[in-house]
């Protein structure tokens, strides 16, 4: 196959709208049906995992040496909506040695690299020492369902899960720590009042107010402290206050929405406590009441340095020129889910850099995906 094959796919997968659901989108149908279609006419076994009405993950299978073990190459087909964009989202622009388009960086470049390794594996007869699973997946940009169904997937399958690589843009470094998050919406209610005789109610918007000096002192503290190694420190922030009806009441409803990004070895429940307890004791002394909501709750990643997984990775980067060493950063992916939840070695890999990621000018390197389908290529021919 031709070193460009990788680009001739993502142009492909680029153009077509796979905006989740979610944010006003048709969903990953056509791209699932696309890739559907390009396994079986390569010969791979293909099958489907149904996530949703309509929805589905789409699984293709690279027969190994060992059909008892297997490595997983992991992306998500679906992206995030298109308002604002500068450049036009389904038709894919090269310019300058970039692609741009929806979903070019985020993160069809890496599942068009992952494509294009396994069809040039079968294409020429060479098969790695286990199964390869290529598998795409809907929902990573809004509730991770697809990589649950991938999780309860492998679960059933028997057999052994030996290592897993997730397709996001990592500018061709190997991520093998991740934090996590725990997304809070905190409810205060006071008591409502005429603006002219404000003793008589309790301000919910006060409360709140305090609560959120309170926070950020927390969330200084948190940056003094001891950190993780590859990630740093914790990190927390307000991100959402909304409250009051109009001016000459006194507000009786207020809510604040906070993003607190966890370190492995942290226990979210622990840290959900200690914001709730903080929000109650702040409330009560303003006379009002606090309640706390989980919005979401994604787990860290940490993976050995010395997993096999990382060392052949870092041994692939290597001979391709790369940074060899693994990294660690403060965003999530499917990773966290299938390490903690399947007890699969995984890292994370692949073109273009996450601050183009969601961007009103999203692009990736072409350059860049070519050297990821060399090096899942590569990884795929040496793990053992």
């Amino acid at each position: 196959m031709t070193a460009d094959f990788s680009h001739t796919l993502l142009a492909e997968l680029v153009a077509i709208n796979s905006v989740n659901p979610a944010y006003g989108g048709p969903g990953e149908a056509e791209v699932a049906a696309f890739l559907r279609d390009t396994l079986r006419a390569a010969g791979l076994e293909v099958f489907s995992q149904p996530v949703e009405p309509g929805r589905e993950n789409v699984v293709g299978v690279l027969p190994g040496r060992d059909r008892t073990r297997r490595v997983v190459l992991e992306a998500h087909m679906d992206t995030v909506g298109v308002e604002g964009m500068t450049v036009p989202p389904f038709e894919p622009t090269i310019r300058d040695g970039r692609l741009s388009g929806r979903g070019s960086c985020d993160t069809k470049g890496g599942l068009a690299a992952m494509l294009a390794a396994v069809l040039d594996l079968a294409a020429a007869g060479e098969p790695p020492a286990c199964d390869v699973w290529l598998a795409a997946v809907v929902d990573e940009e809004h509730a991770y369902r697809g990589v649950l169904a991938l999780v309860d997937g492998l679960a059933t399958a028997g057999g052994t899960t030996a290592a897993a690589i997730v397709a996001e843009p990592t500018g061709l470094r190997i991520v093998s720590a991740t934090k996590g998050v725990l997304r809070l919406r905190i409810h205060f209610a006071g008591r409502a009042a005429h603006s002219s005789k404000p003793w008589l109610g309790v301000s919910a918007i006060t409360a709140a107010a305090r609560l959120v000096l309170a926070l950020d002192q927390r969330h200084a503290e948190l940056a003094e402290a001891a950190g993780h190694p590859l990630l740093g420190p914790a990190t927390g922030s307000v991100g959402l206050i909304r409250g009051g009806v109009q001016v000459n009441i006194v507000p009786e409803r207020c809510e604040l929405a906070v993003d607190r990004r966890l370190l492995p070895g942290e226990e979210a429940d622990s840290v959900l406590s200690a914001y709730r307890d903080l929000a109650e004791s702040t409330a009560a002394a303003c006379g009002a009441t606090a309640t706390v909501q989980t919005l979401l709750l994604d787990e860290t990643l940490e993976t050995p340095l010395d997993a096999a997984v990382v060392r052949v990775a870092g041994a692939v980067c290597e001979t391709l020129g790369l940074p060899a060493e693994a990294i660690g950063v403060p965003y999530g992916s499917d990773a966290s889910k299938l390490s903690r939840r399947a007890g699969v070695p995984s890292i994370v890999f692949g073109p273009g850099s996450i601050d183009q990621a969601h961007a009103a000018e999203e692009s990736v390197p072409l350059e860049e995906v070519t050297i990821a389908a060399a090096f899942y290529r590569e990884f795929l021919l040496r793990f053992e």
